[in-house]
């Protein structure tokens, strides 16, 4: 059963209580798998010929209304603050969205740690100097369809006048779904109350629509501030994209350094993530990899961490405890839900063998758009950069890094819970170096229509 059909049997049109008519479909709808796909950066030059172009584009993104449809590719837009700027928004309009969004992901380093080999300074082109105005999106289930909607967003932009394209990148991974250190990725997503998606099991209980569609009520019970007019911001939401240059060959030579025994290295791999690479938890299969139980959507997210207080079968310090510690006691307490995310990360490059080493890890060889919505995108993602990221007091555990995606200035350590005594594993480099990254603001269909026919000077 594909991941698509897996969605359709758990849902029902009847509890469906958002606009899904008005709501891009990359908000709430999965990518499928196996998946292509382009992101293409825009920089707009002429507000009339940005506007003519999201005009052109807004006819080709689908709504989460339809995305039980056979869909072969689908189309989605965001813009940054620049971009909207750009495009002729009044200053009053402008001065509603987020401090934040309205800074750029750049000029937030400090607040995301992004320094060092991260820092600004040494990110591609096309996210220096607030050039990326409009991202432009699309996923695919094969090349064929991939090439297909190529040609007609491509030829739209062509046809456009006042619009440069500032920098692509195609992307891809197979059934497996794969990140670039091979292990199977996005299999935790929350499900968003109203959509008519039911749980899966061991997921949490549906979490409040506002923490993802702005407009809607949030975990508070109220909705997240909203920038103004309604028109332009209800059943829109916020992204975070951030590429990265992922070190295959140096994580492979990290593990190889550790233990010459190929299994051991799985099993180290598999302790830094929080689930053996084919995706079944650690929690759920401690000592081996299941690979039946991975593939399986019914059970890879049905366990929590309250039955392993001290960390012995998933270290507190694993990357996905980290992300999303399901009932972790924390030493800084923090509402879970809140920090909740929609992720529709991309890979790029080649598929991950043992073999590759830190001779082949050159700019742009491989790695992944990390790429993430919510409501409250930009307090989140600096909130994960400070705290569960690139610290460790959280849980108990100083200024330890997250051993995947952490910035490690100097090599640092990741500790296993053991018995009689801890293990620290020394020498975690940094894993994933930032190349660019723009905080962008997703709106509404209705918006797009709204924005490409200047609807403010109506």
């Amino acid at each position: 059963m594909s991941l698509l059909d897996r969605i359709r049997a758990r849902f029902d049109r009847n509890k469906v209580t958002l606009q899904l008519d008005e709501i891009q479909a990359l908000i709430l709808r999965a990518r499928p798998e196996p998946y292509v796909g382009i992101h293409a950066m825009l920089h707009i030059t002429d507000a009339a010929g940005g506007r003519a172009l999201l005009g052109e584009l807004a006819p080709h993104i689908p709504s989460a209304a339809n995305w039980t449809d056979d869909l072969d590719a689908w189309v989605g837009v965001a813009i940054s603050h620049a971009g909207l700027q750009a495009l002729g928004l009044p200053q009053t309009m402008l001065d509603t969205f987020p401090i934040a969004f309205r800074d750029g992901m750049a000029a937030r380093a400090a607040a995301l740690r992004d320094t060092g080999e991260n820092a600004p300074e040494g990110w591609e082109d096309a996210f220096t100097d607030r050039k990326c105005h409009i991202a432009l999106t699309i996923y695919a289930a094969d090349d064929a369809a991939l090439a297909i909607a190529k040609d007609k967003a491509f030829a739209a932009l062509d046809a456009a006048h006042g619009v440069v394209l500032v920098g692509t990148h195609e992307f891809g991974a197979d059934e497996h779904a794969e990140n670039p250190f091979g292990f199977r990725d996005s299999i935790s997503q929350p499900t968003v109350r109203g959509a008519g998606v039911a749980p899966q099991p061991g997921q949490e209980d549906a979490i409040a629509p506002g923490e993802f569609i702005l407009g809607e009520d949030s975990e508070t019970g109220a909705p997240v501030a909203m920038p103004e007019p309604a028109i332009l911001a209800k059943n829109g939401s916020y992204v975070v994209l951030r590429k990265y240059d992922s070190r295959v060959g140096a994580f492979n030579d990290f593990l190889k350094s550790k233990t010459t025994d190929p299994d051991e290295q799985h099993r180290l791999a598999a302790k830094m993530f929080g689930r053996w690479r084919s995706g079944a938890p650690l929690s759920l299969t401690p000592d081996h990899d299941d690979p039946a139980l991975g593939a399986d959507p019914a059970r890879n997210n049905d366990f929590d961490f309250a039955g392993d207080e001290r960390g012995l079968i998933c270290p507190h310090a694993a990357h996905t405890r980290r992300m999303n510690p399901r009932g972790s006691e924390l030493s800084i307490m923090t509402d879970q839900n809140i920090h909740r995310v929609i992720r529709r990360s991309s890979t790029f490059g080649p598929r991950w063998t043992p073999d590759v080493t830190s001779a082949d890890d050159t700019p742009d060889a491989r790695g992944l758009f990390f790429i993430f919505i919510s409501a409250r995108a930009y307090d989140t993602i600096e909130f994960l950069q400070q705290e569960w990221i690139n610290r460790g007091n959280f849980i108990d555990l100083g200024t330890e890094r997250d051993p995947i995606v952490g910035l490690h200035p100097e090599p640092g350590r990741f500790t296993i819970p053991a018995d009689p005594a801890r293990k620290r594993i020394d020498g975690v480099t940094t894993f994933n170096q930032l190349r660019g990254g723009e905080y962008l603001f997703m709106p509404s269909l209705p918006a797009l229509q709204w924005i490409a026919a200047a609807g403010w000077q109506a």
